[in-house]
């Protein structure tokens, strides 16, 4: 057999990492990153409801309070589109880590705001910072992890983000409505993430793919040959990759890719859309409702717990029914869902269907976050994740701006139709514009 022909059947260390079992090292790689996720959602989780906390204190008006929760939104579609071109030209875990050193302590120094103003630049901060760290982190998680069981890793992140919305509900709970400026302390212990950054930092690997397409193949080896060390498997000589500089964002929209990142963009705009206009409000929507702080807190609560076995239920469907089927599914049970928690009358119904649409809806997440790197190569794949959910940003913005116009025309059944039926389209939008990738190698070239 000739050198050529020898060299041509060499596996890719793209092929060597898809080809690893799940190995401790992988573990570590996913509670560091998981870890960052968790104290991520903790952040946004908070300011629903200090939001809440800080408007009765400062005796904000409607329009207000709806600035308050939106405005960090702003920064995130800006981090998010910006941070996945940086990831793709600087690393993965470099931005990563950069990001959640930014937002965490734009947090914590919210806790000094003495005016709305300063308030809602910091809180602009730390959007800016948490936008760009969510794609950046399932892109590096998706491209460390073995091709297998590669959705259900990525699904495993994102349930951290249970456990951050968890901790804000706890916070919520027990601190912020029992202390005089209890919404102070609250931000206070956001500056966690600022400490966690230096650790993930040097903690957690690059990702051998980012790493051989800059032309940095002697770095890839070494990343590569840890995670066999790790595995106990026997290193083998690659297959060089040429290296390519990182492509344009114009890219997303060639022939090749255009019809999936249109699927990818409205799916994220949907789910957006009605995750964060339903929960980012409820808190204070029960309160509407005639529930006092503690109690609207604790329903709350109770409602956020549903999040983890939704989680646990798409990890394992990702890669039985694909990722495709798994999310479209979940959509469709979280727009149904949305639909009986607006018709919901009493604690009871309330707290069901509340935990139905916690469920389904998170599910859907879980699957979105396995999906959206998948779907474009590595050279492209930061910018990727990184647009679409920077466009799904935007409705993240235009949510809780538009929860109290809605709410005066049509009431809380009209407002949760309307996140219903944004849930039904993102369901058909995700099952016929994506492709199904569940088992596939993640495309290097």
């Amino acid at each position: 057999m000739s050198s050529t022909s020898t060299a041509t059947t060499r596996p890719t260390r793209p092929e060597r990492m898809g080809r690893l079992p799940f190995t401790r090292l992988h573990l570590r790689t996913l509670v560091g990153a998981g870890t960052g996720w968790a104290l991520d959602a903790m952040d946004v989780g908070l300011i629903s409801f200090v939001g809440l906390a800080i408007a009765t204190s400062w005796d904000l008006t409607t329009t207000q309070q709806s600035w308050l929760l939106s405005i960090g939104f702003v920064g995130m579609a800006l981090g998010a589109t910006f941070g996945g071109l940086l990831a793709d030209r600087y690393g993965r875990r470099t931005v990563f880590a950069a990001t959640l050193l930014v937002y965490g302590l734009a947090t914590g120094a919210s806790a000094l705001a003495t005016s709305l103003a300063a308030l809602l630049l910091l809180r602009f901060l730390v959007g800016l910072g948490l936008g760009a760290e969510l794609p950046v982190a399932s892109t590096l998680v998706s491209e460390l992890s073995p091709t297998r069981i590669r959705g259900r890793v990525v699904v495993a992140l994102e349930s951290f983000w249970a456990v951050g919305w968890l901790l804000a509900a706890l916070i919520g709970f027990f601190v912020v409505p029992r202390f005089d400026d209890g919404w102070r302390w609250a931000f206070a212990i956001g500056l966690v993430p600022a400490l966690w950054a230096v650790v993930v930092r040097w903690g957690l690997p690059e990702s051998p793919l980012f790493l051989e397409r800059r032309g940095r193949a002697a770095e890839a080896e070494a990343v590569v040959r840890r995670f066999e060390d790790s595995a106990g498997v026997e290193h083998v000589e690659s297959r060089e990759l040429p290296p390519v500089e990182p492509h344009v964002p114009g890219q997303l929209w060639s022939a090749a890719y255009r019809v999936r990142t249109a699927g990818i963009w409205l799916v994220w705009f949907c789910v957006n859309f009605s995750y964060y206009g339903a929960f980012i409000w409820m808190p204070s929507l029960l309160h509407a409702q005639g529930y006092d702080l503690v109690r609207s807190f604790g329903y709350t609560l109770i409602i956020t717990l549903a999040q983890l076995p939704g989680y646990a239920v798409a990890a394992v469907l990702v890669e039985v029914w694909g990722r495709r089927l798994t999310l479209a599914t979940f959509l469709v049970g979280s727009a149904v869902s949305a639909t009986f928690f607006g018709l919901a009358d009493g604690t009871a119904q309330i707290l069901v269907a509340g935990m139905a649409l916690s469920f389904f809806n998170l599910g859907a997440w879980g699957a979105l976050y396995a999906v959206t790197p998948e779907i474009y190569p590595t050279t492209i794949r930061g910018v990727g994740a990184g647009a679409a959910a920077g466009f799904g940003r935007l409705a993240s913005i235009l949510a809780p701006l538009s929860v109290p116009v809605v709410l005066g025309w049509w009431g809380n059944g009209g407002l949760f139709a309307l996140f219903g039926g944004a849930f039904a389209v993102g369901a058909v939008a995700a099952y016929l514009l994506l492709p199904e990738q569940a088992g596939d190698a993640l495309d290097a070239s």
